[in-house]
């Protein structure tokens, strides 16, 4: 345990955390269980023994400093081991288990719970030393992905336990860009109240080499001065183009567009919409219908079918959550068609759910849920399932087709501007012009006159 004394980690810290040592030897934990079948079985479908393909089995982690990875309620769940020489890899997991899941887990969030009952920031770093390294120096709030980027399932737990979370990435090249990843998979849950920050280290540190040379406070500076979301979200994009030409902020608004598009509806996309519209010098009521589709109504008595925006939900969404409780609508016959191209968010969960629940209409709720287990769609899901539908039942095969209408609307509006934009760079062909028109008599403005 020398190398972990060098780095003058403390009894307690090693204590507190389970920080011990795997022997150099194949089969250390071989030999401690022995003839028990039952242990032996356990610990190969956890990953701590493998099997040898001569038959017999042996250790997975040798000469290693070993890191318990404990679940939300401190249950060892799976380990990390790090070398003490210069032998690869330099960091080491438990493979996936029944009970292992490493796009799930984080390292360090019950030590911090334990250690704040009512956390206000979560620091999320890079690997389990600079947890316990910082956790060493009294910053008892940081935690540590499990060999994988950020991802949306990680957010949606840390957000859960705090409103505020702080990437920490080195400030090079690379640490920029697993820092954009960070921020790809933090807008869809950036929900109200919520907010990310990013903190870049001076090159050649990390968080374990800059407390130790800074100290607690100095690094604690850093946390409060790091950078908004909102901010290295448009210094990242503006970066990519010429914002001083009409064409560079129509690229910067294109490029902006899936990233807003893939933000749940909030007063903050609402801010991000309008420092976009700063930006691009676009009216920010004309920017925000080229997103999202068309601009909200006001509700009134003699509103069309599918216009029900009180929750201000997309038509997707309302879409999604009708089916979910009411699965039967996926019968009704004559349903809007050509929508199911649309590039939007969700457009692609609500084709397979359709078409899913066409076979099935007499599913409840929960069995519908049970399909999409263990998939990237099922949290989205059961969100939406959690809020049921406010149109009554008297109003929904009225209401459920409106809403594929609207969507068929905004795909045929996209294709419109589409075609009409490439009439100003070339002469469109007799389908792309037989196409258009057919598009325009659908009640679509005519912007503009082919060639």
């Amino acid at each position: 345990m020398d190398s972990l004394r060098q780095r003058v980690l403390s009894v307690e810290i090693a204590a507190c955390f389970g920080i011990g040592y795997a022997s150099p030897g194949w089969d250390g934990l071989a030999g401690e269980l022995g003839d028990d079948a039952a242990a032996t079985r356990a610990a190969l479908e956890l990953g701590l023994l493998v099997e040898r393909d001569s038959g017999g089995h042996y250790d997975r982690f040798r000469d290693r400093v070993m890191f318990p990875i404990r679940d939300r309620r401190g249950r060892v769940v799976g380990f990390g081991g790090r070398v003490l020489g210069d032998e690869k890899p330099k960091y080491m997991n438990s493979p996936e288990s029944p009970v292992f899941h490493k796009g799930r887990e984080l390292y360090g969030l019950f030590e911090a719970r334990k250690a704040q009952r009512k956390l206000e920031r979560l620091l999320v770093v890079e690997g389990y030393m600079d947890v316990v390294a910082l956790a060493q120096f009294g910053i008892d709030n940081a935690v540590a992905t499990l060999g994988t980027a950020t991802t949306s399932d990680h957010l949606e737990r840390l957000f859960r336990v705090v409103p505020e979370v702080v990437f920490c990435f080195d400030g090079d090249a690379a640490g920029r860009k697993a820092a954009w990843r960070a921020l790809e998979n933090a807008l869809p849950v950036m929900q109200q109240g919520r907010q990310a920050r990013f903190l870049f280290l001076p090159e050649g540190e990390d968080p374990d080499t800059l407390v130790r040379k800074e100290g607690k406070e100095l690094f604690l500076q850093r946390t409060v001065d790091s950078v908004p979301l909102s901010r290295f979200f448009f210094e990242s994009l503006a970066r990519q183009v010429d914002t001083g030409s009409m064409d560079g902020r129509a690229r910067l608004a294109e490029l902006a567009r899936p990233l807003l598009q893939s933000m749940p509806d909030s007063l903050f996309r609402d801010m991000m919409v309008e420092r976009l519209a700063e930006l691009t010098r676009l009216d920010a009521g004309t920017l925000r219908t080229r997103l999202f589709g068309q601009a909200r109504e006001a509700p009134a008595a003699g509103r069309r079918p599918g216009r029900q925006e009180s929750s201000g939900r997309s038509p997707v969404r309302q879409a999604i959550t009708l089916l979910l409780h009411h699965p039967q609508l996926a019968r009704l016959p004559d349903l809007p068609d050509g929508w199911q191209g649309l590039d939007a968010p969700g457009v692609p969960l609500l084709v397979e759910l359709l078409e899913f629940l066409r076979s099935r209409p007499h599913l409840k709720t929960g069995a519908i849920l049970e399909h999409w287990r263990d998939r990237a769609e099922e949290r989205h899901l059961a969100r939406l399932a959690a809020v049921p539908p406010t149109v009554p039942e008297t109003g929904l095969e009225q209401e459920f087709p409106g809403l594929l209408a609207r969507l068929q609307e905004q795909q045929i509006a996209r294709r419109t501007e589409e075609l009409l934009a490439m009439s100003h760079g070339r002469a469109l062909d007799d389908a792309e012009k037989a196409e258009l028109k057919q598009l325009l008599a659908h009640g679509q403005p005519n912007r503009g006159e082919t060639r």
